[in-house]
């Protein structure tokens, strides 16, 4: 077993990295805008770190040194003829470069727009195609990447017509002389393309008070103190990596340790693995898959006690999809000899159109839940005499941060009371100004008095808030109400399946109506297994729900995620119905 009482305060950073502890008195995003907290973290001694795919440490970079690379940057934006409001678009590869460079635009008066990296795309030409959507919405004066990305991203920007070039060229250009750009509090600080932007995206706006106030608030919800250290796998292009765990840590002159992305999704635990070297985490963020696969990976034959030391973990957030008591479970068993503590984890409910966080669990009370009624929540509350009644386990995800109202409305406009399941509103200064350049967009889901509809369905209960589904998702079959998830979730009941196997939705039948499908990921060769599987989920849907859907057999990593890795409903019902996802023929 690993001695979880031999840490003091002078081995709380890995070797060689910025400390945890430093003489600077912290300050909680008290400022007025994101130069501002950078000048003031600079003033001391933590910083970012990078590790690589096994954890050792590749680079520690201070705020300090941060702040110099992003002032050079921004003379060198200066150089090129970017001018304030101008857009940077960067690939978010998690390193040094891009954060000097993200800084760097904020400097120079420009907007950073964050872009998401390969991985969660289909392929080069998906890829590709993506790039080029967010370039044409961003319409940026120049276009920054990876030198090993330059095919996918001198292809994209060639296309687009967006002068483009590698970080390494942009050493090589003069800094320009003079006095920088001085930001006002409202101006727009940086875009961010919410994870669902794909066919048509959004670039949220997002100002520096709007961003530092929802920063304090992230500060104020998790209660930080002196001793706190972040470690993140998350990536930069998505709210919760970007905002959570760059933004936030250095507004509060926070250490963070960084594992990129990629580098956990081959190597789940590896995220576990760099918590227990470095001994001063305590906070640390992922939504429900990354608890999910690292409790799957966990290996029988060996203990978790002896490989981990999850015992200083004391905000163990979760977000950004649908949490799951299951697996929230499952990641307690399978590390509570490792001194996790259930009390630790954190659920929270944000967006990127209200900055990040929208409500936080209180620091210690873990995860809580309330039963309700699947009549409720299909709203139809006059229930039924002749179906036994069933429940689902809602999360509750927290009270609303500070400066953030929320209202729950009916189809009506309506404000509910408390426990009726309807439409979730939030305002409060972090909340978007619009989408960029989309006015339509905006005055869908922005209201001229600050109201933003969130498009997610939940309830209020003591102050708390309870999110249920999305209200795009949902199925609606001979005027019944059927939440996608509960579809899902069934299926994954079955032996050999796991959450993102299987996508849920609605489609026209031959005869018009609607009906729901299901597509799964199929790891069966045998034709005939093939068959006895789909004929088993169909019963299993139909015993759960009471109808058949119909089911659809596809091969594995078939369904497409958002650029987050949440599974993307919209977009599987649109590949599907186009002929692009090709199902297994199963004889009738």
């Amino acid at each position: 077993m690993l001695d979880r009482n031999s840490t003091t305060s002078t081995d709380l950073a890995p070797p060689g990295g910025t400390p945890t502890v430093d003489d600077l008195p912290r300050r909680v995003a008290d400022f007025a805008t994101v130069g501002e907290a950078l000048d003031y973290a600079a003033r001391g001694r933590r910083g970012l770190n990078f590790h690589d795919a096994r954890g050792t440490l590749e680079r520690a970079y201070a705020y300090s040194e941060l702040r110099a690379d992003s002032v050079a940057a921004a003379r060198r934006f200066v150089t090129l003829g970017i001018k304030p409001g101008d857009r940077i678009a960067l690939i978010a590869e998690t390193g040094a470069e891009f954060a000097a460079a993200f800084f760097g635009a904020i400097y120079a008066g420009a907007w950073p727009v964050p872009l998401p990296l390969p991985t969660s795309f289909g392929g080069r030409d998906a890829y590709v195609e993506q790039l080029k959507l967010m370039l044409n919405s961003g319409d940026p004066g120049l276009f920054l990447y990876p030198p090993e990305l330059a095919a996918f991203a001198g292809d994209a920007a060639a296309q687009v017509g967006v002068e483009a070039r590698d970080w390494e060229s942009l050493g090589e250009i003069a800094q320009a002389e003079g006095e920088l750009p001085t930001a006002a509090p409202d101006d727009i600080a940086y875009l961010q393309y919410s994870s669902g932007s794909t066919r048509f995206p959004h670039g949220v706006a997002v100002t520096h008070r709007g961003l530092l106030d929802n920063l304090r608030a992230h500060a104020l919800a998790v209660e930080i103190v002196d001793t706190d250290r972040v470690v993140s796998w998350l990536p930069w292009y998505h709210d919760m990596g970007l905002v959570g765990c760059l933004l936030s840590p250095m507004a509060s002159q926070m250490s963070v340790d960084y594992l990129k992305t990629e580098d956990f999704a081959r190597r789940p635990l590896a995220w576990l693995d760099l918590v227990t070297r470095n001994p001063g985490t305590t906070l640390s963020y992922s939504p429900t898959f990354g608890y999910d696969i690292c409790a799957r990976r966990t290996s029988s034959q060996t203990r978790a006690g002896d490989r981990f030391d999850l015992s200083r973990w004391r905000i163990a957030g979760n977000g950004a999809d649908m949490i799951r008591p299951d697996v929230m479970q499952a990641f307690v068993d399978a590390f509570d000899e490792a001194g996790f503590k259930a009390s630790a984890f954190c659920p929270s409910y944000g967006l990127a159109e209200a900055t990040l966080a929208v409500s936080m669990m209180p620091p210690g009370e873990g995860i809580r839940l309330e039963l309700v009624e699947e009549t409720k929540l299909l709203g139809d509350d006059s229930g039924s005499g002749e179906r036994p009644r069933r429940f689902r386990a809602i999360v509750n995800c927290g009270k609303p941060v500070e400066g953030m109202e929320v209202e729950v409305r009916g189809p009506d406009g309506e404000l509910l009371p408390d426990r009726a399941i309807g439409r979730i509103f939030a305002r409060g200064s972090a909340i978007m100004v619009g989408y960029f350049r989309d006015e339509e967009a905006t005055a869908g889901c922005l209201s001229a008095d600050g109201w933003l509809d969130t498009g997610d369905m939940g309830y209020v209960s003591r102050g708390y808030i309870f999110i249920v589904g999305r209200a795009k998702d949902m199925i609606i079959i001979n005027g019944r109400n059927y939440w996608p998830q509960d579809i899902e979730w069934a299926v994954e009941q079955l032996p050999g399946f796991k959450s993102g196997d299987i996508a849920a939705f609605a489609i026209t039948g031959p005869t018009g109506e609607e009906t729901p499908a299901v597509l799964v990921h199929c790891r069966v060769s045998d034709p005939q297994e093939r068959g006895r599987l789909r004929d088993d989920i169909r019963d299993r849907v139909h015993a759960i729900t009471g109808i058949r859907p119909v089911v659809e057999l596809v091969p594995p990593r078939t369904l497409p995620r958002t650029s987050s890795g949440k599974l993307s409903r919209t977009k599987a019902r649109t590949l599907y119905l186009s002929g692009e996802i090709q199902p297994y023929d199963i004889a009738a």
